[in-house]
């Protein structure tokens, strides 16, 4: 490990991922401890146009006993080369070997025997997706789904029909920009500049987003496909979302207390088909990063999913023992859900 940008505790190692033909491919984890050796820790993975700058979630679960592990996946953030195309696949198991090597690190050489996986929006979906892969290996033993991406947030006609032809023209020219961005609502929301509280580096988190190529659409449909048709992820997992979505491409008052990115009914109507142990979470007043809303709502996100993992993943031990995870009888297949009271903004 070598020091991170964010400066003490956070540390970073770089993972060597080869080459592809783009040229070298780096994921970088960072890491930072809790105060007292535990067993349990935490990795986390960021969302499209984003990367690992929430400090605060990484220190709540440090408070509580976990260490935390962010990974930037390749060509995201930290790992982000000059050559590269910010942001770009061709398959969304592109991100497993990452994903193995980090898992890797933090059970085998760092000694953890308890994972919580957290994922947020497209890192919801990958995460997901890698950890029905490695169902067997029992590689994460709970997920926390932020905002999870399991449907584009666009009309029936162009998520379905237009899915064929987004296909057809990924194979033929798969960075074939669609759209040369997100819009700034979401962006607007968040950064300090603008109507939000948090600074963060606009080079690898653009205010609009990067440019949306049909190789990479078409790999998220292509795990979308996959989640809709049902996955078996055995491990406990928690999806939560806002309460409800934002409408608009300007920003308006009410773009600070939902989300402005993704339909949030599309989470809870797919959240079912994760595995047989899902709850469901809606939270007043959420932002699409739930971590990244007003004060009240981020503090009983946090309180929520710490409330969670306790539950079900077990309280944990000091110094590498092992903790007793308390297991659920097996859920219908909609999901239990449970409200915050967390107050809108």
């Amino acid at each position: 490990m070598e020091p991170d940008v964010l400066g003490p505790p956070y540390e970073r190692h770089t993972i060597d991922l080869g080459t592809d033909d783009e040229g070298p491919v780096v994921a970088t984890l960072v890491r930072r401890r809790a105060e007292r050796p535990t067993n349990r820790a935490v990795l986390h993975v960021h969302g499209y146009v984003d990367y690992f700058f929430q400090t605060h979630v990484a220190d709540y679960f440090a408070a509580q006993g976990w260490d935390f592990y962010a990974l930037d996946l390749r060509k995201y953030g930290r790992s982000l080369l000059p050559h590269q195309t910010a942001n770009f696949c061709l398959d969304l198991d592109d991100y497993f070997p990452e994903l193995d090597a980090a898992a890797k690190i933090i059970r085998s050489d760092d000694g953890h025997d308890t994972l919580l996986g957290m994922g947020h929006s497209t890192g919801g979906l990958i995460i997901s997706l890698w950890a029905h892969a490695r169902r067997d290996a029992g590689v994460v033993d709970g997920l926390f789904l932020n905002s999870p991406f399991f449907d584009l947030n666009l009309p029936w006609v162009l998520r379905r029909p237009g899915a064929a032809a987004v296909a057809r023209l990924a194979h033929r020219a798969p960075k074939r920009v669609l759209s040369h961005g997100l819009g700034t609502v979401y962006g607007e929301s968040l950064h300090a500049n603008h109507h939000g509280e948090w600074s963060y580096d606009l080079a690898w988190k653009p205010l609009g987003g990067f440019p949306i190529r049909a190789g990479w659409l078409a790999a998220i449909r292509r795990g979308q496909q996959q989640l809709r048709a049902g996955l078996s992820v055995p491990a406990p997992m928690l999806v939560a979302a806002s309460a409800r979505s934002f409408k608009g491409l300007k920003w308006r008052e009410a773009a600070a207390s939902a989300d402005s990115v993704l339909d949030v009914e599309h989470m809870a109507r797919w959240a079912p088909r994760l595995g047989r142990h899902v709850t469901l979470l809606r939270v007043d007043g959420g932002l699409h990063d739930l971590t990244l809303s007003a004060p009240a709502v981020r503090d009983t996100v946090l309180t929520e999913v710490g409330r969670w993992a306790n539950g079900f993943l077990g309280a944990g031990t000091a110094g590498g023992g092992h903790p007793t995870a308390q297991t659920a009888p097996p859920t219908p297949r909609q999901p239990a859900e449970a409200k915050s009271t967390a107050p809108q903004t």
